[in-house]
């Protein structure tokens, strides 16, 4: 699909009951819709079916180590931040069978996975969101390097955004320049609008396929009105944003800093329990399985998401590359915020507070990395 910047596209208005429609065009041109719902206390990403499975009069309310729903009452789909889940499941599943061996008489006959993946459209896209895709994109799709699995589901995916107006507390897109408003790479973007007993979605399109899903809805075009207040609904979350990060000279301090002794005192927190990059919309690191069945007639070959916090991810003979939880640590935010701009172009970190919220003893990245920014250790 190709995707412009679309800043100059016409803009249109769907009505909130009318939502049901985009649904069911949806799911005429086979999408499997998968958008955000409440599930086990968390607003998480699965399969829906109507707006009745969309997450209104929800909000969540997020901090360090801390998470927790809320209802409110002003009726909006998306009024929430984000969850534990990121689109990275869909795309570059947690566990990807690679090939699967089976006995035959005297040899062996080696297959591969069946191709048949469903087409999805994913609905609610937040800006720092779409740019983890990008730069899952540049990892896994370029650099000469591609990664059959992502690009098929990659190539096959809708992209729906919804503009972020309700940003948590531990996010930092602004600073990273990733959000909260979304310019370039989705299909559709949406902005939900409440004034008074007014409720509407600004839509935009951002491709050919996004043009004719419009076109499909037959949309009255938005007054100019209806356009300013999508765009201020917008702009207010800026304002809102509950962490910063200065990112200027934060690659040259953090290559400075490698032999500070604050990443043992972070170490010293930290329980190595993988939750930060399991949760990060950006983290691809994996790992190989081998396994067989009792009889020795089959054995498959299974990849599955890995963290760099594991003892197991470094080691080689003799043992564990970084074997304290500091070590550790330093690799991985040295990794996002200073050698992945080395061979990406671009930070690893989005800003979307995930790993903030979800760690359970509250390390802050954009604590940590102020500190070492601010204090360099001379070599």
């Amino acid at each position: 699909m190709s995707r412009t910047k679309a800043d100059s596209a016409q803009k249109t208005k769907l009505d909130a009951n009318d939502l049901p429609k985009l649904f069911q065009l949806l799911h005429s041109q086979g999408f499997t819709v998968i958008g955000p719902t409440v599930r086990d206390g968390a607003i998480v990403y699965d399969e829906i079916d109507s707006p009745a499975d969309l997450p209104r009069g929800w909000t969540d309310e997020q901090e360090k180590g801390r998470y927790r729903l809320k209802k409110h009452d002003n009726g909006a789909y998306f009024g929430y931040a984000v969850g534990p889940h990121s689109w990275k499941q869909y795309l570059y599943p947690p566990r990807v069978q690679l090939w699967r061996m089976h006995k035959n008489g005297g040899g062996f006959e080696l297959s591969s996975p069946d191709g048949q993946l469903k087409k999805y459209a994913f609905l609610g896209v937040r800006s720092c969101e779409l740019h983890a895709i990008d730069i899952l994109d540049r990892v896994l799709l370029q650099n000469g390097f591609e990664d059959p699995t992502y690009k098929i589901r990659r190539s096959e995916s809708l992209i729906i955004v919804v503009q972020c107006t309700a940003p948590a507390a531990t996010c930092f897109c602004s600073s990273m320049q990733t959000g909260p408003k979304a310019e370039k790479g989705f299909d559709l973007a949406m902005t939900e609008v409440i004034d008074g007993d007014s409720h509407y979605f600004v839509l935009q399109e951002g491709s050919r396929t996004g043009r004719a899903i419009l076109q499909e809805l037959a949309c009255p075009e938005a007054t100019e009105t209806e356009i300013a207040a999508a765009e201020q609904a917008v702009a207010a979350a800026v304002e809102c944003m509950g962490r910063t990060l200065n990112t200027h000279g934060l690659k040259e301090a953090l290559y400075a800093n490698r032999e500070h002794p604050y990443w043992q005192e972070v170490g010293a927190r930290c329980l190595n329990c993988t939750n930060c990059t399991q949760v990060c919309p950006t983290c691809f690191c994996t790992t190989v399985e081998d396994v067989t069945d009792l009889a020795g007639t089959t054995a498959e070959r299974w990849r599955r998401w890995d963290s760099c916090f594991t003892m197991d991810f470094s080691y080689i003979h003799g043992g564990s590359v970084r074997s304290s939880a500091g070590a550790r640590y330093r690799q991985w935010l040295t990794h996002k915020l200073a050698s992945w701009v080395d061979q990406f172009g671009t930070f690893g970190c989005v800003g979307c507070g995930r790993c903030i919220t979800w760690c359970p003893v509250g390390i802050d990245i954009t604590e940590e990395a102020r500190v070492l920014a601010a204090d360099t250790v001379k070599q």
